[in-house]
């Protein structure tokens, strides 16, 4: 099984999980202290329209959903703020409109959209060289906007209230850190698809809180599990050759469990 090292594309898709995992690890905590799965899940499937974007104009499909999940999690912010609006009911606007806008996009496309099957649940065994570029630099902002910001964005994590009294931006920090949920879901719809994001950027970080209360080793507990996860289900799905990204997800999924279960038998 090793052998399959030796494979350029075996080779770009451990280089896709490891860059995954980075930005999923660091964003992935916010989403889960702040309690955003909800918000992300909206975000994710909006990408949905971006994809059907792209096919349509004849450019690449994950810039179509790059523009699309920023553009909808600015939309989401903003109206949550200027026009008073619940975010669960914004999420499942944003999540329906982007679905129905990618599968109106693809329905009027002349031909055939021959790798859709893969962004809806993934395969990162065929990630190509232009892709990891793209991702290589979607962590870099991430990472670089993270390193400047993080202490504003704890405070807006933890207690918004105390972040607003004492005058940080909370309304642009919000809406900082809904894009970057965005960047994040563009990086692992390559990975899981568009499916099964949700779960890829939060069970790693759902497993290392149960570890720690510090923000930062969270973090780093959440990219050293996300890499385990995907590694792992890349081995598995290339050996019993089954869907990539299910099998990642259910690798991530038997870790949670066996933590819970673990916690359960500890209390008791």
């Amino acid at each position: 099984m090793f052998s399959l090292l030796g494979y350029t594309f075996f080779q770009n898709a451990l280089i896709a999980g490891v860059l995954a995992s980075i930005a999923c690890g660091i964003i992935g905590t916010y989403v889960v202290i702040r309690r955003m799965v909800a918000v992300s899940g909206g975000i994710s499937h909006a990408a949905f329209g971006g994809i059907g974007l792209g096919y349509f104009l004849g450019i690449e499909p994950l810039l179509g959903a790059l523009g699309f999940t920023v553009g909808a999690a600015l939309t989401m912010g903003e109206l949550e703020h200027r026009a008073e609006q619940h975010m669960d009911t914004l999420i499942g606007a944003v999540w329906a409109t982007g679905m129905a806008l990618g599968i109106l996009f693809i329905y009027i496309t002349p031909g055939f959209a021959p790798d859709l099957f893969g962004y809806l649940f993934g395969n990162i065994l065929l990630v190509p060289q232009s892709d990891l570029i793209l991702m290589l630099v979607l962590v870099a902002v991430i990472v670089i906007t993270v390193g400047v910001l993080f202490n504003d964005l704890m405070a807006v994590t933890f207690d918004e209230e105390y972040a607003t009294v004492i005058n940080l931006p909370v309304e642009r920090l919000m809406l900082i850190l809904l894009v970057l949920i965005a960047l994040t879901v563009v990086m692992l719809i390559q990975v899981v698809g568009i499916i099964l994001v949700i779960a890829l950027l939060t069970l790693p970080a759902a497993i290392s809180r149960e570890c720690t209360a510090k923000v930062k080793t969270m973090m780093l507990y959440a990219v050293l599990l996300g890499i385990a996860f995907t590694t792992t289900g890349i081995f598995l799905s290339a050996f019993l050759n089954i869907p990539s990204g299910a099998t990642i997800i259910l690798v991530s999924a038997a870790a949670y469990g066996g933590v819970l279960i673990k916690k359960h038998a500890s209390r008791r």
